[in-house]
């Protein structure tokens, strides 16, 4: 399976990985059929420390996935930044992740970003396999 974006979204990951360093970020992606059309940035919630983690509220979810229902789209997943650490999944990632959503890491290095993956975990919760990440130069339908 691949996720596609066009660079405007990939920007605006990246954007938002570098105005929160050194503490992660985190945002939804929405859009269909594997293509998402729009990033929108969630705050970061964490009372472990921003630095090292993320959490979506529930009311931010729910926000999420009305903004993609208003639309005539859905919540495809979630993106969130790892400063100066690789864009792979940690255990904790792997703990907190539904297996039915994409989830794209930016990895943030002293402040530049870097390397963007995306992942899904697997229906038995076990691990996380990587997908194909697709970025377009052309632009997504706007919602």
């Amino acid at each position: 399976m691949a996720l596609k974006f066009s660079s405007r979204v990939a920007d605006a990951i990246r954007q938002h990985g570098t105005e929160t360093y050194p503490n992660e970020c985190c945002g939804a992606l929405i859009g269909n059929d594997g293509i998402v059309h729009r990033a929108v940035a969630l705050p970061n919630k964490t009372e472990e420390g921003p630095r090292r983690r993320f959490l979506v509220r529930p009311q931010d979810y729910r926000e999420a996935e009305q903004t993609a229902s208003d639309s005539g789209v859905e919540l495809l997943g979630f993106y969130h930044s790892h400063p100066d650490h690789p864009a792979r999944p940690s255990e904790y990632d792997l703990n907190h992740a539904w297996p039915f959503f994409s989830y794209v890491i930016v990895s943030v290095r002293d402040g530049v970003p870097g390397d963007m993956t995306s992942w899904r975990l697997l229906d038995d919760r076990s691990t996380f396999t990587e997908e194909d990440l697709l970025e377009t130069i052309e632009a997504s339908r706007k919602i």
